[in-house]
């Protein structure tokens, strides 16, 4: 019995050492990507507020303020209430409609209402503008069907403006607030909602005075996900001609040649997202959500019937097939009609360039979000958890913004090599790193990180910490526990966020624009330039890739899902 205790005692001083030295490691490792992932951002704030007092700057600005900026201000804040009170609507009532109503279809709309995600806005925009404008077949059909014979016999709709802007971005970002409040309207707890109802309260009643407001914070979570996307966009607001933040920092950087300018109003653009997040989180901050869990029954539905039966199912159906089916249909038809002019060797290359980009930004974000999740799992001190969420405010960041922050010190120092090289050697580099393919998969490291860290986070809350003890007292090290014990109980998660950061880098466009390698389109530039220039038809077969490709991690998320609740109820 004496020689085990001996044991115990020699290996207990060596064993804290060792995992200090260790998990300091990890925690410089942490700083350093973070430090790496944030120079963007602090690249747009420095270059925007160092040069507050200079006269060449303050000229630039006064011309701005008193030309484009109100109406940049204007239709960005035209935007986000727009879009706001439509992704409210469509995400919240459809949410509720699943969740609490039995009517015909409720099984499959659980699913099916995030389909829309996959669906980039600006893809929107250019098969309604071609469905809808004067020689589309609507109002074709109109004046053939009414005998009109010129536009001002009759009134349609301008989709190209700022109210249809609002229509196309409420149609693709409301799954945002339906998938959270549809989480939240199944974890309320049967009581409080029965205990309404017993004081009198009509399922309308219930709805607005207890479900909706213990959902708020679900809800507002997904609105400002959603308000992010609207002021990231560039698409959809340059090809309605709605001016906005990012289409104002595109001209400026390469229509005006006014760096500077651009960097500022990144600044302003970065402004709004503040205080997007900030009215997120002061909205709940003194409120406190307490729900009964366990093995409590869900809450009972609503039977619906006749008329309410039918309402409820347009209700669900229109969104699906306005902000999906019918897109597609009309890509595929004109991608059919025109299979051997679509389908070339220039479509194929475009694809090739995406599937690199895409592929090499998806193996190297999981690496780094698996470094940052493990090193915060390994140390949660306050520094590591800083510092992975510094790592992580990419996605909340406009892509704009995040390629003049890259653009800035990048072109610095290009021209600082290359006047070294001219001292030293006689010959100048030229431009090394800016619109290369490595900054542009950096740029997109910087804006879709957090997709990663959050998947991979959400995979390891999972792992039981009494595995990593167990196999510490193996004699393993962080970095074997993580390769050998970790990394297979994460296959799943390590696939799901490689998927999602695949698919997001093939719908960007903002910083693919401004930061592309010349003559390195991807199949979104060349649909935004096809769509530019009238050329609809060209545009549907790179268009209809995109959205193929868009749906995959949808359909595994609705998968997930649909598992998580049958696994609930069999439970």
């Amino acid at each position: 019995m004496a020689h085990p205790t001996t044991v115990k005692i020699q290996m207990l001083p060596q064993r804290p050492q060792r995992r200090r030295s260790l998990i300091s490691g990890w925690s410089v490792g942490v700083l350093l990507i973070a430090l790496l992932i944030s120079m963007p951002l602090l690249s747009v704030l420095f270059s925007a507020f160092s040069h507050v007092g200079d006269e060449s700057s303050s000229d630039i600005w006064q011309h701005l303020a008193t030309t484009v900026l109100p109406i940049y201000v204007t239709n960005s804040l035209g935007l986000m209430v727009g879009v706001g009170a439509g992704v409210l609507v469509l995400g919240v009532s459809t949410a509720w409609l699943v969740t609490m109503c039995r009517f015909p279809g409720s099984h499959i709309f659980e699913w099916a209402l995030l389909l829309p995600l996959a669906a980039p806005s600006y893809l929107l925009a250019y098969t309604y503008t071609d469905f809808l404008e004067y020689f589309g077949p609507i109002q074709t059909g109109l004046r053939n069907a009414f005998g009109w014979k010129t536009a001002s016999d009759y009134w349609f709709p301008d989709v190209r403006s700022l109210p249809g802007a609002i229509v196309l971005f409420s149609l693709v970002l409301y799954p945002y607030v339906y998938m959270l409040a549809r989480v939240a309207f199944q974890e309320q707890s049967l009581c409080t909602l029965e205990a309404s109802r017993s004081l009198g309260c009509s399922p309308w009643s219930s709805f607005w005075k207890v479900a909706l407001p213990l959902a708020r914070p679900a809800i507002a979570a997904g609105t400002a996900l959603a308000l992010m996307e609207t002021l990231n966009d560039f698409g959809t607001v340059e090809y309605f001609s709605v001016p906005t933040f990012t289409t104002g920092i595109y001209r400026t950087w390469f229509g005006m040649g006014e760096r500077l300018a651009a960097t500022q109003l990144a600044s302003m653009l970065l402004l709004f997202i503040a205080v997007l997040i900030v009215l997120e989180r002061f909205s709940r901050r003194q409120a406190r959500y307490y729900q009964g869990v366990g093995s409590q029954p869900s809450v009972s539905q609503f039977s619906l019937q006749g008329a309410r039966a039918i309402a409820a199912l347009l209700a669900c159906a229109l969104p699906i097939a306005l902000g999906l089916l019918l897109p597609a249909m009309l890509l595929l038809w004109m991608t059919l009609t025109n299979l051997d002019k679509s389908l070339n060797r220039e479509f194929f290359e475009l694809a090739t360039h995406s599937l690199i980009l895409s592929g090499v930004t998806a193996g190297l974000g999981i690496v780094l979000a698996l470094v940052l999740a493990y090193g915060a799992r390994l140390q949660p001190s306050s520094g590591v958890r800083f510092g992975v969420q510094v790592a992580a405010l990419g996605y909340a960041v406009p892509g704009a913004v995040i390629a003049v922050g890259i653009l800035v010190p990048v072109g610095r120092l290009d021209n600082a090599i290359s006047q070294l090289s001219e001292q030293w050697l006689g010959v100048p580099t030229g431009l090394l790193l800016s619109g290369t393919v490595a900054a542009l998969v950096f740029a997109y490291l910087v804006r879709f990180l957090a997709i990663a860290i959050s998947t991979i986070q959400a995979g390891l809350t999972k792992i039981r910490p009494t595995l990593d003890d167990a196999s510490r007292c193996l004699g393993n090290t962080p970095t074997q526990t993580l390769t050998q014990v970790h990394a297979p109980l994460l296959t799943g998660s390590l696939l799901t966020a490689a998927t999602l950061v695949f698919v997001d880098v093939m719908k960007e466009l903002p910083a693919t624009m401004v930061i592309r390698p010349f003559n390195f389109d991807t199949l979104a530039v060349r649909v935004f330039q096809y769509a530019s220039d009238e050329r609809l038809v060209d545009a549907a077969a790179p268009a209809l890739a995109i959205l193929v490709v868009g749906i995959m991690p949808v359909i595994l998320l609705s998968y997930r899902i649909t598992r998580s609740r049958q696994y609930t109820d069999a439970e």
